[in-house]
């Protein structure tokens, strides 16, 4: 009965709302010859249409900050470093075994998942996916491997990342260099090209391709250190391309001594 009031008290508020609204547009329209009446009804439904996009923008800011603030704290969760031994005192929580932490992960992400709509629907399907293989390895990679073709481009590059890196794990390395082979074309800012490459470059040499693996690593810090910027500057080395230069070292020390020097400026 409380509630029916409540709602009954705002539908005769909207009432009221709607005969003053009217009546004045009524009162001015009498004032006003011929076509006046018709122009302030449109002005009028004009106004409520714009009074109802506003609404409905400001409605979806705040749904939008509310979905990225429950995802970083399921993101938290996720993170969270393993202590078998819990600190005494500290409202944090505290995961004794991974298994544990990837658990609570995916109920967080599930919520979220439920919850709300794209793109933070697809991106917490995504981390479920990357938890359950902690969880249930099989049930993970399946989900890792639909997330793959997902119609929200940043999902379905790291969900391929991730499966490259589950499958490269289990030493399935000709199913992982076929994943990182993709992701490194479609360059995807989520996983860049030289992010892919790296991977390609490190599965290779497992599978004793020295050469290929050379020559993935070779060109990615060779165009490196050749890129320029905006103002015709040497731009900046990525980590991924710094991390190739000292595999490439490594594996073939001839072929590194052929890479162009590193510009002093970028060094370190």
């Amino acid at each position: 009965m409380a509630k029916y009031k409540k709602k009954r008290a705002r539908e005769l508020q909207h009432d009221r709302f709607r005969d003053t609204t009217m009546g004045f547009f009524d009162r001015l329209g009498d004032a006003l010859e011929g076509k006046g009446r018709t122009i302030l009804y449109g002005l009028g439904a004009a106004l409520l249409a714009a009074i109802l996009v506003v609404s409905f923008i400001k409605w979806r800011n705040r749904k939008a900050d509310e979905a990225r603030q429950a995802l970083g704290r399921a993101i938290t969760i996720a993170s969270t470093d393993i202590n078998p031994t819990p600190v005494a005192g500290s409202n944090q929580p505290s995961y004794g075994t991974e298994y544990e932490r990837a658990q609570h992960a995916i109920d967080e992400f599930q919520k979220v998942a439920a919850k709300y709509g794209e793109p933070y629907h697809s991106e917490a399907l995504y981390f479920i996916a990357s938890n359950r293989l902690t969880v249930d390895r099989p049930k993970g990679i399946t989900e890792l491997t639909e997330l793959s073709k997902s119609s929200v481009p940043e999902v379905a590059a790291l969900s391929k990342f991730a499966l490259a890196q589950a499958k490269e794990s289990d030493g399935k390395l000709d199913e992982a260099a076929q994943l990182y082979t993709e992701l490194a074309k479609q360059n995807n800012p989520s996983v860049t090209a030289e992010t892919a490459n790296l991977r390609l470059a490190k599965v290779y040499n497992k599978q004793g391709k020295k050469k290929e693996a050379s020559d993935v690593l070779f060109n990615m810090v060779d165009a490196s250190r050749k890129a320029k910027d905006e103002k015709n500057q040497p731009a900046p080395i990525s980590a991924a391309a710094r991390e190739a230069a000292t595999e490439l070292q490594k594996i073939d020390p001839a072929r590194y001594a052929q890479l162009p020097p590193q510009t002093p400026s970028l060094l370190g």
